[in-house]
């Protein structure tokens, strides 16, 4: 179980670094955003890529940061039955839930969504847009998003089974080892 945990921290490491990176693209996004709009309305200038720009670095940052969110334990849930369980309980509905949903999808979306970005990068596919920008970079952010995603849901995996067996805390709660390990090995 201590090989497991230690491969489930380094997964950790890798999404809390991505993610933290990834979120500074909402400021840049944000800067381009307003820069796009003052450019539109100051001086009747607007261009297509400015705009493509955008919705990349807000699928950058949607992508990149689900690994970065499961971890963090601050994804959606619904907790109307969830909160009513034992922690072990509440462990063994996100057990299920990984193995039985989550692990499939990714597994299914990143194995799906590769041909899709190989193609776009072997005929250097452009966007239909007058000068729009190229689609590979974006095509891209989908299996690796979700492979990060579904790298975070076998770290999760491996911190609830060794919660529910008695080999470490509830990474339900604070204080569980999840992002807080990763947070202490910084320095932070």
């Amino acid at each position: 179980m201590k090989m497991l945990l230690k491969l489930s921290w380094s997964i950790d490491w890798i999404n809390d670094k991505v993610g933290r990176a990834a979120l500074w693209l909402v400021l840049l996004a944000s800067l381009i955003s307003a820069g796009n709009a003052f450019s539109r309305y100051g001086f009747n200038l607007s261009s297509n890529a400015m705009l493509e720009v955008q919705w990349y670095l807000f699928s950058a940052v949607f992508l990149l940061c689900s690994g970065y969110t499961f971890l963090r334990n601050e994804h959606v849930r619904i907790d109307l039955v969830s909160n009513r369980l034992s922690a072990k309980g509440r462990n063994w509905v996100d057990i299920v839930g990984i193995v039985l949903f989550l692990l499939p999808v990714c597994y299914m979306i990143v194995t799906m969504s590769w041909p899709s970005f190989v193609e776009s990068y072997v005929n250097d596919e452009q966007s239909s847009n007058a000068g729009g920008l190229i689609r590979w970079p974006v095509r891209l952010l989908i299996p690796v998003g979700f492979s990060l995603l579904g790298l975070q849901a076998l770290s999760e995996l491996i911190k609830r089974l060794a919660f529910v067996f008695g080999h470490g805390p509830d990474p339900l709660t604070k204080g569980g080892h999840g992002v807080e390990h990763v947070e202490a090995e910084d320095g932070q």
